[in-house]
Order: C-alpha cells, then sequence, then structure tokens
C-alpha cells in the first residue's frame, strides 16, 4: 500500500493550508442565506453554474441557469456537510412554474405544536417565493404553487428589483420578510425599492402592506436580525455613493437600526466593504448575520474558488468571519481567508458522513438529504479537521463502493502525510463496510482520505 500511495500525487484544493474559507469547494454557492437551529448552521446558497460560450470558454456569469439551492450544515463552522442541490425551479423542481431560484433565505418556526421550516428564493427579480418542509433539508414543497410577493403586491409594483428576502422570526414568532432592490434613474442617494412586510402566523402570507424602508443608497441584498433589543436592517450599497454625507463606500454592507421590526430605521454605519478591498476580486456583496451560540457572525460570498480554478465570471463561494459590536454600533467586520476557528471536535466514535468536511479534492456529492461522496478519482481526497481521538482508534470502518476496487490511505495532517491505516474498497460498485486497521490515532487530529482511484463513500466510524 505505502509503495502504490507513493506513486500517487494528492489532487490540487481549491483552499490553501490553514485557510477554513470559502466554507465548501465542490460546487459553487452565492447569496448566503444563514439559519440556526438546535446550535446546527444551516446555510442555504445559490447554486452559481459555470456558463460558456460556443468555443467552450467560461463566460460571465448572467444567474440564468441557477434554478437550484445548495443546503450545508455545521455544528463546528470548519467542518461543513453537504445536504445537495435542492431543484427549486424549472421542469424538474419543486416550483415548476419559476425558472430561476435566487438569492435564498430560511427560517424556522413552531406552528400548531409542530416546527416547521421555510425557504424563501426569489424567481429572477420578478417576485419572491417560498418552500416549506418538516426539516431543514427537507424534503421541501411548493405550499402556494405561485410567488408569495409580485409587483400585484400593494406597494410592490414600482420595485425595480423584486427579490433578495431576508426573513426574521421575532421573540413572539411573528415573522418579518424584507426584500427588494434596484435604482431608479436619478435615485441613487435614496432609491426608496426596499420593502419589509409582517408575515401571517403561517409564514407563507403577509399579515399587512409591505413597508417602505429608506435605505440611502441601496442598491439590493436585504437583511434583518434582532440583536438585543434593536432591529437591524442590513443591506449593499450601490456604485454611485461618491460624495455621500455617510462616509459610505459603493458595493459595501451598510446598516440601519430601529426599535421596531417595520421601522422607521436610522442609518448606523457600514459593517463590512466589499469582499474585492481583502480579496482583490470585487463584485456584488451579498450577506446574512446569524448569531450561534451568543456570538454573531457574517456570512458573505467571494470568487475565491473562481480564482483558484483559474476563471473568471463572478461565480461566487461562501465565506464567514466573526462580528463584534461596541454596544449597539456593528464594528466594521475584516474579511479573511482564515475564517472562523472550530467551535468543537468532531466525534469519531459516532457514524459520520462522508460529505462532512472541511477541505477536499476532484470529489463532488451525489444526492439530496442522505448523500454520498462520488466522483472520487485517483488521487482525489477528503478532510475532517479536529478529530478528537482521545480513546484511540484500533480500526476505522468505512461504507464505499467502487466499481473496479479502490485503495484508500488514511492519514494525519496533510494528504502525503503518513499513513495510520489503509483500507480496500472490493470490486462490483456495491456500498459495503470495510475495515482499515489503524494504529497512532490519538489526541485531536485533522484526519485525511485519499483515494487510490474511482470510488463512492458514504460515512466512516471509528472503533
Amino acid at each position: 500500500m505505502e509503495k502504490l500511495f507513493a506513486g500517487i500525487t494528492p489532487a490540487a484544493s481549491y483552499k490553501a493550508e490553514g485557510e477554513n474559507n470559502p466554507l465548501f469547494t465542490q460546487r459553487f454557492g452565492a447569496d448566503p442565506g444563514v439559519m440556526e437551529y438546535n446550535g446546527r448552521v444551516y446555510v442555504y446558497t445559490t447554486n452559481d453554474v459555470i456558463e460558456y460560450d460556443s468555443n467552450g470558454n467560461v463566460t460571465e456569469n448572467t444567474y440564468a441557469q441557477v434554478n437550484k439551492i445548495n443546503c450545508i450544515s455545521s455544528d463546528d463552522m470548519v467542518n461543513w456537510t453537504d445536504h445537495g442541490a435542492i431543484p427549486v425551479a424549472g421542469t424538474e423542481g419543486i416550483a415548476k412554474w419559476a425558472t430561476c431560484s435566487w438569492a435564498p433565505c430560511a427560517a424556522h418556526k413552531t406552528i400548531n405544536g409542530k416546527e416547521k421550516f421555510f425557504l424563501y428564493f426569489c424567481n429572477g427579480g420578478n417576485g419572491v417565493s417560498v418552500l416549506t418542509a418538516d426539516s431543514p433539508t427537507g424534503p421541501w414543497s411548493d405550499p402556494l404553487g405561485k410567488a408569495l410577493i409580485t409587483r400585484a403586491t400593494p406597494n410592490c409594483g414600482d420595485i425595480t428589483w423584486l427579490f433578495d428576502p431576508a426573513v426574521m422570526v421575532d421573540d413572539d414568532g411573528t415573522g418579518y420578510l424584507c426584500f427588494g432592490g434596484g435604482v431608479p434613474d436619478g435615485k441613487d442617494a435614496m432609491p426608496g425599492t426596499s420593502r419589509v412586510v409582517k408575515l401571517g402566523e403561517d409564514m407563507i402570507s403577509l399579515a399587512e402592506t409591505p413597508v417602505t424602508i429608506e435605505a440611502p443608497y441601496l442598491f439590493e441584498d436585504s437583511g434583518i436580525n434582532k440583536i438585543g433589543d434593536t432591529y437591524y436592517y442590513t443591506y449593499c450599497s450601490n456604485w454611485n455613493t461618491s460624495g455621500n454625507s455617510y462616509g459610505m463606500t459603493s458595493g459595501a454592507i451598510e446598516y440601519m437600526t430601529a426599535s421596531n421590526p417595520l421601522g422607521p430605521y436610522t442609518y448606523g454605519g457600514e459593517l463590512f466593504p466589499n469582499q474585492g478591498k481583502f480579496f482583490g476580486l470585487y463584485g456584488n456583496n451579498h450577506h446574512s448575520i446569524c448569531a450561534v451560540n451568543g456570538q454573531l457572525y457574517l456570512f458573505y460570498h467571494n470568487r475565491s474558488v473562481e480564482k483558484a480554478m483559474g476563471i473568471e465570471g463572478n461565480y461566487r463561494s461562501p465565506q464567514v468571519d466573526q462580528i463584534t459590536m461596541t454596544g449597539t454600533k456593528i464594528n466594521t467586520v475584516t474579511g479573511t481567508m482564515k475564517g472562523i476557528a472550530q467551535q468543537k471536535s468532531v466525534n469519531p466514535y459516532v457514524k459520520n458522513p462522508a460529505e462532512m468536511m472541511s477541505d477536499q479534492a476532484g470529489i463532488n456529492v451525489r444526492g439530496l438529504g442522505d448523500t454520498v461522496v462520488t466522483e472520487i478519482d485517483k488521487g482525489d481526497w477528503i478532510k475532517v479537521s479536529g478529530v478528537d481521538f482521545s480513546k484511540g482508534a484500533s480500526q476505522i470502518v468505512l461504507t464505499a463502493s467502487s466499481k473496479f476496487g479502490c485503495a484508500v490511505k488514511i492519514c494525519t495532517g496533510s494528504p502525503t502525510g503518513k499513513a495510520v491505516g489503509y483500507a480496500e474498497i472490493p470490486a462490483g460498485g456495491k456500498l459495503s463496510e470495510v475495515s482499515a486497521a489503524v494504529q497512532g490515532l490519538t489526541g485531536n487530529q485533522d484526519l485525511y482520505f485519499v483515494f487510490s482511484g474511482q470510488a463512492e463513500m458514504d460515512c466512516w466510524i471509528a472503533k
């Protein structure tokens, strides 16, 4: 086995060693909408699809092919489980009447004693829609069979871009939805195209007429949160902010505050400059704020995977950094590739899904909800960060398959690190348990699974 893997060069990752951003790299993921549920963070993203011209060259992202929403989750902020791409729009989608599924956001609420989950999205720039489920990973259904908000909705007919929803469930269980964007001609300083509305008890109806938010230099990307006793409306500024009196920059995330979720809101400051300031590639800025275990986090997107691939077309990937506050003031967030430190160790003595990883090279994930790591080939690998082997281990059992037979090197430190054991997946293409005798697994380790050939992997456990 040692000789076999000495001749295998591990595939290259799209992430640098020691960097926890972006959150995942097996697909793109823009416009992160974030929901905390029972200590776990769920991130829903626009599933950017690479577009090509007739000569096979990568072209600028038009977003016209986006009809799925990615779902990933984590309880440690570093290892993210890929729950697959939800087929939302189009003939194969849940909402077959919709064409696109952009800029998702999600919420949960107890209704009639049962926890329900709500996934809002926009069908291009012409409406806000909602899916429902009994689990944060689905299966999802289309309860209305049409959009929740359209241009026929009162006070919405003149919104330039009827999109970018953001949802909040207040302490009393009342839901609120923000949406809108765009800059009418001559109205750079006060576009007047954002709205906030109180939702019905069922979260899939409107309780009142949407209210206009007077957000200075608005462009898009609404957000709504309650931090302490203060409500925060957040948004992305437009590209014509020159000479403004607020000190804001273009394409940046701004915040406003209010004592009521419906406003009126007062401008508070800029919390996140355009990501290009930190990473070099500018583009639209889209964010979510989420509190987890008392700590606030800013989720946003960046073009890091695109850059690592050597392509350019505004294809985006999700990242996260910490938010700090001074009183009710949100301090400016610095975008980093390092990201967030791991919040808890991985328990290896329970079955861990193979699609839970902090990094990878060459793989993809198949399925929806119950997913499997697929498209594994020679030199591909999976990394799981911060695994607590304080009880030691004598074997690691993989559930995996291979059409032609495959060896797996289990190592620590890096994909070329010293092996702690090897597993052999038999030929035949059927998922089965294979055991690898391991030694030297103690303490907290970054665990790697490196493959010698074609395979799929479902889960693993240490014993």
